[in-house]
């Protein structure tokens, strides 16, 4: 019996593995503490070599990363033109980077504070799987995109293991497989270029499990390559399509934080219902 499956016996067992996943928001705290830990810099580790396996270095390339990012843009966004850092207001954001001018800003993802036309890459990581409405993220991607723009997307694998755990990040949203992250991409005017996967080596935090992680990892892509832990796939921008044109108003009500929702209606009837006061002067 392999060790993946002596740790993993007690979990199924004990109904840990629920057949849905909450789509529950992960904060941006939640978020760097599982990046400081170790099974979170070897989940790092492995999304890093799968997104080497098709990041094509481009010359002057101006790079958006959408969702918490922040560990692979330090990486790829050292040869850039630019590079900013959107995080979404359901996450919250940090400080980065740690010394220069800062290059994060908080957005919703579906209007994104750039022009049309504006960037060559978007990297999405933790983003996607917490959207609202994934199919109005991309037509904003797709909209901020240059001609020949392209897309990285880094999401759980509906059928690995990481997405039925909740002390990963990757256990809360919505996971997807391929032909789900196909038909999403394509609905948007996207066609997918290149695909890889990561994380094969179960999510568990005990020493003795990360000690066979690089063991397991090289075993998963040979014999259990369906059941990663998140599918990296990179799309292009398709322009040969037409797309229809349609003023879209904004889906987002601003509720000032002072005023308590439900308190100015309740006001305006009280005060309809009183009499009248008129002071003489």
């Amino acid at each position: 019996m392999s060790p993946a499956f002596i740790e993993l016996a007690p979990l199924l067992n004990s109904g840990f593995i629920a057949a849905t996943v909450r789509p529950m928001h992960s904060d941006i705290v939640d978020l760097r503490s599982f990046y400081s830990t170790t099974l979170g810099r070897l989940a790092e580790h492995s999304i890093t070599m799968a997104l080497s396996s098709i990041w094509a270095t481009v010359p002057n390339e101006r790079l958006v990363g959408l969702g918490y990012t922040l560990p692979w843009l330090e990486r790829f966004g050292t040869d850039t033109e630019r590079v900013f850092a959107f995080m979404p207001a359901t996450q919250g954001a940090v400080v980065w980077p740690a010394s220069g001018p800062t290059a994060t800003a908080l957005v919703f993802d579906e209007e994104l504070p750039l022009v049309d036309s504006c960037i060559d890459r978007v990297l999405l990581v933790h983003s996607l799987e917490h959207a609202e409405n994934p199919r109005e993220t991309l037509n904003e991607i797709w909209r901020v995109l240059s001609p020949a723009g392209r897309v990285v997307i880094v999401v759980p694998n509906r059928r690995g293991v990481w997405a039925r755990f909740e002390h990963t990040p990757f256990g809360n949203g919505r996971p997807f497989s391929r032909g789900q992250l196909t038909e999403l991409l394509r609905e948007a005017n996207f066609t997918p270029a290149a695909w890889c996967d990561a994380l094969f080596f179960p999510p568990s935090p005990r020493r003795f499990m990360m000690r066979f992680h690089n063991v397991l990892e090289k075993a998963g892509r040979r014999f259990w390559p369906i059941f990663s832990g998140v599918i990296v796939v990179e799309a292009q921008k398709r322009l040969y399509q037409g797309v229809p044109v349609v003023q879209r108003a904004s889906r987002r009500v601003f509720v000032p934080v002072f005023s308590p929702q439900g308190a100015t209606r309740l006001g305006r009837r009280a005060a309809e219902a009183a009499p009248r006061q008129v002071t003489r002067s």
